[in-house]
């Protein structure tokens, strides 16, 4: 795989992922609770853990391309910012948008 094709595969996989825990009740999309409606700490939770498998995978992704450049803290800070931008269509939909009954 190219590094063009792995850099629009990681930017798509971070899109999904950062919305998959507002668009379903259930832990990673698989595990269910028993509480009705998933609390919003699990949500942040599960935000946390699906970004640090993204970063991970887009490590492995360049270090199969060649040489994984080393980062500093702001690389990672951006990075988790992005990935908040990402989330935030499923924030909507969860939590601002109008449910109409």
């Amino acid at each position: 795989m190219d590094v063009n094709a792995s850099s629009w595969l990681v930017i798509l996989l971070a899109v999904v992922a950062a919305n998959l825990p507002f668009l379903n009740e259930k832990v990673f999309a698989m595990i269910p609770l028993k509480a009705a409606r998933k609390p919003f700490l699990v949500r942040l939770a599960e935000l946390a853990v699906l970004y640090v498998a993204v970063g991970g995978i887009g490590i492995a992704l360049e270090s199969r391309i060649g040489t994984a450049f080393p980062q500093n803290w702001e690389f990672y800070w951006v990075a988790a910012f992005a990935f908040l931008v990402f989330a935030f269509p499923g924030f909507v939909v969860r939590y601002l948008r109008k449910h109409h009954q």
